[in-house]
């Protein structure tokens, strides 16, 4: 099993990880905004990835540390799990429709993070979450996890659809990404035989 924890404490959040690349699913999820949450929720059950989370965050200031972080700490954990990076598929695509959204969603475990997104909203707030905020999320989890991620939101109108159809189009990306290639799972997927920095 790939597993990983992360603890990541610091004056505006205390945050605990643990993970499970092998897993079916398996959620609990508490960072204190109930949208953050039902996304996370979202990205562990379509990933199969298991994922216990609980933040506590400086939300008396706002909801950014607490967003920020949880992407990052997520991010981290998938990177520890992956280990050397043996094995994986490494390459992930997938398209993620809901009702009349659709959102595609491709990305690269490459060691060499970086964010591509192409989203927009129309109200600044989802739930009790700033709109906003899910960018800087994508953003600091391709970063911690050194993903390169794109993300293209091509037609919809609904908010929530929109940014569901982006968490589930990552876990389905992802989901691919990680599973062990059995015809080089002894391999690190890369001519370079490592992945990681240019």
């Amino acid at each position: 099993m790939r597993t990983s924890s992360i603890r990541r404490k610091t004056a505006e959040t205390d945050i605990a990880v643990d993970l499970n690349l092998d897993g079916s699913g398996i959620y609990k999820v508490s960072t204190g905004i109930g949208f953050l949450d039902h996304m996370i929720e979202q990205l562990s059950r379509h990933s199969l990835i298991d994922l216990d989370v609980t933040v506590k965050g400086d939300l008396h200031v706002d909801q950014h540390h607490t967003a920020e972080d949880s992407a990052i700490s997520i991010g981290e954990a998938v990177s520890k799990a992956l280990g050397d990076r043996r094995g994986i598929t490494r390459y992930g695509t997938a398209f993620a429709p809901m009702d009349e959204t659709l959102t595609r969603v491709a990305l690269d475990i490459s060691g060499r993070p970086f964010l591509v997104w192409k989203a927009a909203f129309t109200t600044p707030r989802l739930g009790e979450m700033d709109t906003e905020l899910f960018q800087h999320w994508f953003h600091a989890f391709a970063g911690s996890a050194g993903i390169t991620l794109h993300v293209e939101n091509l037609y919809g109108e609904n908010n929530h659809h929109i940014i569901e159809s982006c968490f589930k189009g990552l876990a389905r990306a992802l989901r691919q990404a990680v599973e062990i290639d059995q015809r080089k799972a002894d391999a690190v997927p890369s001519t370079k035989g490592t992945l990681g920095g240019a």
